[in-house]
């Protein structure tokens, strides 16, 4: 297993770079660019990339050396990091959680590589906070709720061992974006009603995943085939997550999955009538009815659980919640669990400051000062997140 590195960086430059370049050429016909994407020929190379990896991986799965998901884990952890000045950066366990806590104006006396490792130091140093990155347990090795029992449980650590990292235990924040989002918003949920720790200050969810009883609102017909996050791969995701596999994903996309009475129920909450006009200028697709599968139901009748799909939480939960920051973005299938539960929380009386990215597109602050591909619509939503912590 120590020849796998090594024998994977000689293989990437030759391999990836060859199918990414034959991606470019052939133009990728199933996939959109939207003409209102800021430098729409940076995103077809970070598309193209993305798809020369995954087919690497797939070879590289066949022939035995590594699986795909693994292969995928090790390439979008880029490179590692050096000595940051301005942090003193430490890897931790809470209550058996791995950790990497970031604190401002000390030094730092390690390296590691981790996709989100430059975010996180961005955020720290330009707010002046101390960031907790939560390294939580990963599908589809460890399905739900294991990454949510893992954020909870590190979130809890931290906040009755406040005292030795200086924090004011009136202004904790959680925070995530995509998947991470989702877990921020059941964190927060679940500590609304808790008397026996201080309150949150704030949730910060940067296009959040809340939802996958509907895949058919707008968003997610008008950027299903939009970078970095296709429709389908979001019902994979989801899948992927609660079951470990991605069994039944035809029907979860039709809504087969979810029955007529417990659809009724939630379109309160989860409607395309609660998402404003504006955002369906560019379209929407008239559904068509299907029918309901009541075996596909038994399989992922937990989406209906809040603790994975926080927007069907109850009003008597959700009016418990602190301020809340959410950032949208329009080129993400995404988008529309963002504002649904915008709708939600203000409709509770919840403060809720929201900064939508016009040209941005899923995924679009991870890939803030990673390899070259940094999109200037990353980095003001990363700005927007920093000026939301200082308003605090």
């Amino acid at each position: 297993m120590a020849l796998l590195p090594a024998l994977l960086l000689l293989l990437l430059p030759l391999a990836a770079l060859a199918v990414a370049l034959a991606t470019v050429l052939l133009g990728l016909p199933s996939y959109d660019i939207p003409p209102g994407v800021n430098q729409p020929a940076k995103l077809r190379l970070v598309l193209a990339v993305l798809l020369g990896t995954a087919a690497l991986g797939r070879i590289l799965e066949k022939t035995g050396l590594c699986s795909q998901i693994t292969f995928g884990r090790y390439v979008r952890q880029g490179r590692k990091l050096g000595v940051d000045p301005k942090l003193f950066i430490q890897d931790r366990h809470f209550n058996k959680v791995p950790v990497r806590v970031y604190q401002p104006k000390a030094t730092s006396d390690g390296r590691r590589r981790d996709t989100y490792e430059k975010v996180c130091r961005y955020l720290s140093r330009e707010s002046e906070s101390v960031v907790v990155s939560v390294q939580y347990r990963l599908a589809p090795e460890h399905k739900y709720p294991a990454a949510y029992e893992d954020c909870l449980h590190a979130t809890i650590h931290f906040m009755n061992n406040i005292e030795h990292y200086g924090v004011d235990p009136a202004n904790v924040i959680v925070c995530g974006d995509s998947a991470g989002g989702n877990l921020a918003a059941a964190v927060s949920q679940t500590l609304a009603g808790r008397s026996d720790l201080p309150k949150l200050r704030a949730q910060i969810l940067i296009y959040p995943g809340l939802q996958a009883l509907d895949f058919n609102l707008p968003s997610y017909h008008q950027n299903r085939g939009v970078p970095l996050l296709f429709r389908e791969r979001a019902a994979f995701f989801a899948l992927q997550y609660l079951n470990g596999d991605a069994l039944h994903m035809q029907e979860v996309l039709e809504g087969s999955h979810i029955p007529p009475d417990m659809r009724l129920k939630y379109r309160k909450w989860v409607s395309p009538d609660n998402i404003p006009e504006k955002f369906k200028v560019r379209g929407v697709k008239p559904l068509r009815p299907t029918d309901f599968i009541a075996e596909v139901y038994e399989t992922v009748k937990r989406f209906c659980e809040p603790n994975l799909c926080p927007l069907l939480a109850e009003d008597a939960i959700v009016h418990q919640l602190p301020e809340s920051f959410i950032l949208t973005c329009e080129y993400d299938v995404l988008r529309d669990d963002g504002l649904l539960y915008k709708k939600r929380l203000e409709d509770n009386g919840v403060r809720v400051t929201w900064y939508h990215l016009e040209d941005g597109f899923h995924g679009v602050i991870s890939l803030y000062d990673y390899c070259g591909f940094s999109f200037p619509a990353g980095k003001r939503g990363l700005d927007s997140v920093v000026n939301f912590l200082k308003s605090l």
